[in-house]
Order: structure tokens, then C-alpha cells, then sequence
């Protein structure tokens, strides 16, 4: 089970780092009007617009990659309901306002060091 695990975190790695290459490799919106005035992007591997095409591709392919590799640790990692489970922070009541009021004290006034309490 660790093993896949392992494998899968790679797996997500690898595809993050992939994803963050093609990202950064993409032109934006801005620089298809200089590839309309002859910029040279016809002569390219691609074609004209061949390079946006397999680059978004590319990048949807990675993205799918990632977010299902995620969701499999997500999977493999879950492991189960917790001793806690339905109860919060917020309803738990404080350990000293709790034993003071079971006992029917009120619970004494703090005071700051250095400072005399009346």
C-alpha cells in the first residue's frame, strides 16, 4: 500500500512540474496579434496554430493527471472516522471553567504579575 502511495505522489509531482513548464511555455492573449502580422509562427514545428493547440492539450492532459492523482491519495490516505468525530473545539467545555463548575465555585480572578489584586 505504501508503495503505491509513494507512486502516486510522484506521479503528482511529475505532473505539477510538467503542468508549471507548459503553463510558462504558452504565449498569452496579447501575443496572437504579433503571430497575425507574419511574426514567423507559420514556419514553426506546429504550424500556425498547432503550437496552442497540442500546448493546451498538453497542459489539459497534465491537469487531469494531477487531479486524479490527488484524489488516489486522497483515497488511500483516508483513514476512517476519528475518536472525535462530530464533536468540536468550540463545543468542548474549558478544563478549569468545567471543575469550577462542577464544584460550585466560581473560579478565582487572575491577576497580572506585579500587579495587586483588591
Amino acid at each position: 500500500m505504501q508503495i503505491w502511495l509513494n507512486l502516486l505522489v510522484v506521479v503528482q509531482m511529475l505532473a505539477a512540474i510538467a503542468m508549471i513548464g507548459l503553463v510558462l511555455v504558452q504565449h498569452g492573449k496579447g501575443a496572437d496579434m504579433g503571430a497575425s502580422f507574419g511574426s514567423g509562427a507559420s514556419g514553426s514545428l506546429f504550424g500556425a496554430t498547432g503550437s496552442a493547440n497540442f500546448l493546451s492539450r498538453s497542459t489539459a492532459v497534465c491537469a487531469t493527471v494531477f487531479f486524479v492523482a490527488t484524489l488516489g491519495i486522497a483515497m488511500m490516505t483516508d483513514v476512517g472516522p476519528r475518536e472525535s468525530a462530530g464533536t468540536s473545539v468550540l463545543d468542548r467545555a474549558a478544563p478549569a471553567a468545567s471543575a469550577a463548575a462542577a464544584s460550585g465555585v466560581a473560579p478565582a480572578a487572575s491577576a497580572a504579575p506585579g500587579i495587586p489584586t483588591q
